[in-house]
């Protein structure tokens, strides 16, 4: 078993907005942390109905509790409106809302209440290495991190369930998409350049579409936290550097299912793709939860010379390799980023079970422990 992470109850005493995507426990989280909160449901399709139709009925519901009094209100995208009423209540009444959803695209739409700056923005991610004591990595590779596939006893089939009945299904039924199959198309052909550098003009032609469709779709999946853009970093006067941005989906299981990776040898391009992924999943999940101002980007230069990862102004370098045996091959990248920023920290993640820290200062650190030093904040 597992025990989250996340302290969300140790956040300010303000509202809160928490969103995730679908499974990544949203609700138990909040049942097990607020125990004691007003809870609203609005996957009930009776209360949805009801409050649809009457949104004031949260207004008379709630306007006699006492200041203070902590209501979560779940799925919170299906009936946006009743943020006015949330409104009202947080104004005149002191109430504390916690507000989850799986997407934040509805909200960001013309003529929604987003509060004013009243609540607080929070992400919920899938399961972190932290929160598992005997953290399997390579069934992290293959499977992903979303609770209740990692634990599940029949995790192919549940990852399946996931992408056909929720990438699919759920963002045609929020009206998201008009044609569920360009958009279907587009999910498999993003998946192929998971961790890779974002062409729009290439996929829109591989998916017969224009590449302003291709953005909004990009668009829509960072906007139900089903993937991340991570941009690249451009402060050097040196050398020309790649702009374009790269794009993750939230967890590796969803993209080994699209891509149909049923075995992840070790030493195959395959795995290796896994691992990076894997890597930049727990440094996006750990930014988030202890809300860092370290923005997260990648290196990469005309000439090919990259660096996976960058945290800050240039503050923490990390080139992520699945090879159990570092050589100097391996770190040409890096060392070519330490020539612009002699400053930096430089880290190279790996397989490899000999830690140690090189002539040039560039610290080579086995996979669980640099897990270990993240979640015990010594890299962010």
């Amino acid at each position: 078993m597992y025990k989250r992470i996340y302290k969300i109850e140790d956040e300010p005493e303000e509202s809160l907005f928490l969103f995730g995507a679908r499974q990544t426990g949203k609700t138990t989280l909040l049942k097990e942390r607020f125990p004691k909160a007003i809870y609203i449901d609005l996957l009930n399709t009776d209360i949805l109905k009801r409050l649809q139709n009457n949104p004031e009925r949260l207004r008379q519901t709630l306007e006699h509790e006492k200041q203070d009094t902590i209501v979560v209100i779940d799925e919170i995208q299906q009936l946006p409106i009743l943020l006015n009423e949330v409104h009202w209540l947080i104004t005149n009444k002191g109430l504390r809302f916690i507000l989850s959803g799986s997407s934040a695209r509805k909200l960001k739409r013309n003529g929604t209440n987003t509060l004013g700056g009243r609540a607080l923005p929070c992400n919920m991610y899938p399961l972190v290495s932290a929160e598992i004591e005997d953290f399997d990595l390579n069934r992290a590779l293959r499977y992903g991190m979303i609770p209740k596939i990692y634990t599940s006893k029949a995790p192919e089939r549940l990852l399946q369930a996931y992408v056909d009945v929720y990438l699919k299904e759920e963002i045609k039924a929020e009206a998201l998409v008009r044609n569920l199959a360009n958009f279907t198309k587009f999910l498999e052909i993003s998946a192929l350049t998971d961790g890779e550098i974002v062409n729009y003009q290439n996929i829109a032609s591989d998916c017969g579409v224009s590449s302003t469709t291709v953005k909004e779709y990009f668009a829509i999946l960072s906007d139900t936290l089903i993937g991340y853009m991570i941009p690249a970093y451009t402060q050097t006067q040196k050398r020309k550097m790649v702009q374009a941005p790269r794009f993750y989906f939230f967890d590796i299981g969803v993209t080994n299912y699209l891509l149909n990776r049923t075995k992840l040898e070790h030493g195959s391009p395959e795995y290796g793709h896994a691992f990076e992924h894997f890597v930049i999943q727990e440094i996006i999940a750990y930014i988030g939860y202890t809300h860092s101002n370290k923005a997260l980007s990648y290196w990469r230069t005309y000439t090919g010379q990259e660096v996976d990862v960058i945290l800050g102004d240039a503050d923490v370098a990390i080139e992520i390799k699945s090879t159990d045996n570092i050589e100097t091959r391996h770190l040409k990248g890096i060392k070519a980023f330490r020539e612009d920023f002699p400053q930096s920290r430089l880290m190279v993640v790996s397989l490899d079970p000999f830690d140690r820290r090189t002539e040039m200062g560039i610290e080579i650190t086995n996979i669980h422990k640099f897990l270990k030093m993240l979640w015990g904040g010594e890299i962010v």
